[in-house]
This record gives structure tokens, sequence and C-alpha cells, in this order.
């Protein structure tokens, strides 16, 4: 190592290559004859998260001559094909994987702590190397080879040991915040279930809506400043949302477009082209739009149908069901508004819509602000972590 890459280095510091201190098993174990029970294939595991929460029962189907590299708990496993899906995991089982999926471990542990590693196989030095040296281009791939020449500085034990801890610690608050997004998710599909997957008292949308309507059938000149043209990828997360790209049309377009009737506060849209079932309310304080074709707008009619419950049946599993048994099959999956109208929603009573409402409200108020934590402390972690590794030492969070 030269005198150049010491002074680079913060104190306790050195500079390897992967290959050094990373070794790749070549273990291998028959899927028939070997007693393993699972096997782990590139959709079990998930972009930028280090836990297997899905694998495949060995003999409950066919696997392909591939699949015979064991991994055992605590190896790293890597996705080498289309690196940039960014595929680590720790494995907390013994089981087989395809020769396509790399596993690793440290060399020498004392040396690189086994728990670091896959927090360094998620940075974005790491990530970048990788896919900057994959060949091919309809599947890239990296081989191990070149994947050990990847460089950077490693931390002393100490240094490891701590920036673990850190990592852990936020990974497990993660970890918990995901598991109340989850819990409410349940809920409210069990709500969804109780009020609506029965076959008594239903009515159609049609007989309890005063408007179901959708947008402009006729292309619009786009204009550098008017009101939005919003379409189905305006309809992000349950949410109503601006994007970029957003087309503006001319304030005459709009008059003529909305001489009946106009989008309002609390309206219930609907994608009825393309992905058909994305909703969304009109929020308050959204600019001035006009909606593409793709595009429905329901609004109940008061005292008859609540608009955020109606939005309730249309997410969930039951409306689901029954917009897509509506669905027609053309060059994209399309629902017509009179098929619309005759889709039928469980006849509660205005009062017991309200509760219902309400319920998924707060629900929904508990989900959006644990997903707004995870989403903090996820940057603040690949925020410390890439710093860590950048600069050769620990960052305190």
């Amino acid at each position: 190592m030269s005198d150049k890459n010491n002074k680079t280095q913060k104190p306790g510091c050195r500079r390897v290559k992967f290959g050094d201190v990373v070794r790749q098993s070549k273990e291998k174990a028959d899927p028939e004859t070997s007693g393993l029970e699972r096997y782990i294939a590139g959709d079990h595991m998930d972009t930028d998260d280090l836990r297997l929460r899905r694998w495949g029962e060995i003999g409950s189907g066919y696997l392909g001559p591939a699949f015979h590299m064991r991994f055992k708990p605590g190896q790293i496993l890597y996705g080498s094909r289309r690196t940039y899906l960014r595929k680590v995991a720790v494995a907390d089982f013994e089981g087989i994987c395809a020769n396509t999926t790399f596993v690793l471990y440290p060399k020498n542990p004392e040396e690189l702590l086994p728990e670091f590693l896959p927090f360094l196989m998620q940075t974005d030095a790491f990530n970048d190397f990788s896919v900057k040296n994959s060949k091919g281009s309809v599947n890239p791939y990296i081989n191990f080879s070149d994947l050990a020449k990847f460089e950077f500085a490693l931390p002393a034990m100490s240094q490891q040991e701590r920036l673990v801890e850190q990592l852990a610690a936020m990974d497990s608050a993660i970890g918990g915040l995901e598991q109340v997004v989850e819990h409410a998710n349940l809920l409210k599909e069990a709500l969804a279930k109780h009020h609506f997957g029965g076959s008594d008292g239903k009515k159609s949308l049609g007989s309890v809506c005063e408007l179901i309507r959708d947008g402009t059938h006729a292309p619009p000149k786009r204009t550098d400043c008017g009101p939005l043209l919003l379409g189905v990828t305006n309809l992000i997360d349950g949410r109503l949302q601006e994007t970029p790209s957003d087309t503006k049309v001319s304030e005459d377009f709009y008059s003529k477009m909305h001489r009946s009737w106009e989008p309002k506060v609390g309206d219930v849209l609907l994608a009825i082209v393309g992905t058909v079932g994305k909703t969304a309310l009109v929020p308050e304080s959204f600019p001035k739009f006009t909606l593409q074709r793709s595009v429905a707008v329901l609004r109940g009619i008061k005292g008859r149908l609540d608009n955020r419950f109606l939005r309730f049946f249309l997410a969930s599993r039951p409306g689901q069901r029954s917009l897509w048994s509506k669905v027609h099959q053309t060059a994209q999956p399309g629902l017509y508004l009179k098929d619309l109208g005759s889709i039928l929603i469980s006849d509660v009573s205005i009062a017991d819509q309200l509760v219902i409402a309400n319920q998924v409200d707060e629900i929904e108020t508990a989900v959006n602000g644990a997903q707004t934590r995870i989403a903090a402390l996820k940057a603040i972690r690949y925020s410390s972590l890439n710093e860590a590794l950048s600069a050769g030492e620990v960052s305190h969070v």
C-alpha cells in the first residue's frame, strides 16, 4: 500500500480491496439429498433490505440446475444479476440458492466484522462500482473476480463495531415502524372485509352518486401556464400529487371542459384506464386542474354517500374486485362509466359511513406518520453509512 493512500485515511483505517477481506463460498448441495428445506431465488430478495422475508420450499416445484449453492446463517447473499437492484441480504437460516447469487463471508472476522459486511455492500460506492463493472446489456451481471477489485477504506474494528451498533439501532427502529404500518393496513383490510365482504344490502354507485364523469377526450393544446391536466400518474399512494411533467392547459379549454361541473374538494378520483383502481381524494389548497379521460371523478349525494367512505370502498380488496370484474380489455384495460355506475356498494347508513370513514382516516394518519419517519430514518442511515465509508471514519448519528 502506498504512502499516498496511507495519507488519505483517517487514523485506524487502511485501504483494502474487497477480495482481500471477503471470500466467496463455493460449497455446493444437492437440493434432493441435502436435507435442506428452503431455497432463495432472486425475487425473494428485496432492494435495500437486509432481511430475508420470503423463501421457497424445496420440493414444492421445479428448481433449475443453477440451484446448487449452499448458504448458512450469517453469510451474505448478493444478487449478481442486475446489481442496480441492490439486493443484499443476511441469511438467518441454512438453504440453497442459485449460482448467480453470491454467498459471501469475511476471510478474517477479526479484520472485517461479519455484521459490518452487509452494510458495506449497501453503500453507494459499492453499488456504483458493481453496476459500472457489470457485463451485458439485457441482463447485466458481475463476476466475483471483478467485484473483488472494489477498493475501500476499512475502518478499525472498534469503528466497525460502533457503526454496526448505530445502524442496527436504526434498522430496529425502522423495523418497528414497518410493523406499525403492516398492522395498520391489516386493520384496514379487516374493516373492509367486514363492511364490504358480504352480499346483503347493496346499492349501485349510480343511485347514490350525483356525479360520475371522466376527463377530457379531446387532446388539449399545451400552454406554458394555466390549469393542470392530471392523469393516472398523479394518483400516488392514495393521494393527488403534482409531478414535474404535468401538462398545462388554457383557461378557455378549462372553461369549456367544466361548463356543467368542476372538481371539488373531497371528490373521489379513480383511475379507469391503464392502472385501473388507483384512487385519491381532491385535497384542499390544490392548484386548479382538470382531468384526462383516464381518470373519473365521483361525488356522493350529500346525506346518502360520504366520499371518504366511497374511496375506502373503491380502494379495498372487495372494491377492487368489483372494479376489475367490469374492466374491458382492449389495448389498455378500461372501465366504462356506465359499468362503473352499476357497481354495488354496501347499503350503510350515513351515520355509520362517517364513523367508518373517521376510523380509516385515523389509521391512514398513523400509516402516513410512520412512513414519513421510516423515510427520514432511512435517509439518515444511508447518509451516515456512505459518509463513514467515503471518509474512512465513523460518523456519529
